[in-house]
């Protein structure tokens, strides 16, 4: 799906974590998410691949979105999902960790169900993937709405108008409601 903060620094944490309890663990940099795993796109990563991208904004795997509905959908060929489950066994994958919101949730879904091993670790800046409390992305997303909110209000202040803000959060309210509250807003519309 789409980028958020804190990527790099989810990539760092999984690989950090997984070369202290494995030492001899070989990880593979899938390129642009599941576009990657579709077309067989990856890179054997180095311990030295991880320093340095604890503040980086982005991904270093890039990224890309794959509309779940499109993944069971077979087109002159095998479906996405055939294709993935083919390069994870052709990858020699004992594991894949999914950096996503809903959609890639729900692939991965689909994956466990036809054998893939998947750990799905929560990715959005609206905060709205069922059973998680925050999602990696909301916090700074919330920060960065609360100071844009922040600086237009003194503008509004300044010219004795009314300022409306529009945030956007998908099908959730929360990014909305924790800025709102934030940034002390007179009324928050969800």
């Amino acid at each position: 799906g789409g980028d958020c903060p804190g990527l790099n620094a989810v990539i760092r944490g999984v690989a950090k974590a997984s070369y202290h309890l494995m030492p001899d663990i070989e990880i593979i940099g899938i390129q642009d998410g599941y576009r990657g795993l579709i077309h067989g796109e990856y890179k054997t990563m180095k311990k030295s691949d991880f320093s340095g991208i604890l503040t980086l904004g982005g991904t270093i795997l890039g990224t890309s979105r794959q509309p779940f509905k499109l993944m069971t959908v077979a087109d002159d060929g095998p479906s996405k999902l055939e294709k993935m489950c083919e390069n994870y066994k052709k990858m020699g994958l004992d594991c894949l960790f999914t950096l996503g919101g809903a959609g890639t949730h729900k692939t991965a879904a689909l994956l466990c169900m036809e054998g893939c091993n998947v750990i799905g670790l929560p990715k959005t800046i609206d905060n709205d993937i069922y059973g998680t409390d925050v999602t990696f992305g909301f916090q700074t997303a919330v920060e960065v709405a609360t100071d844009a909110i922040d600086r237009i209000s003194t503008t509004a202040e300044s010219h004795g108008r009314t300022m409306l803000v529009e945030i956007m959060g998908n099908k959730a309210g929360w990014l909305t409601l924790h800025a709102g509250i934030a940034a002390g807003a007179d009324m928050i519309l969800i």
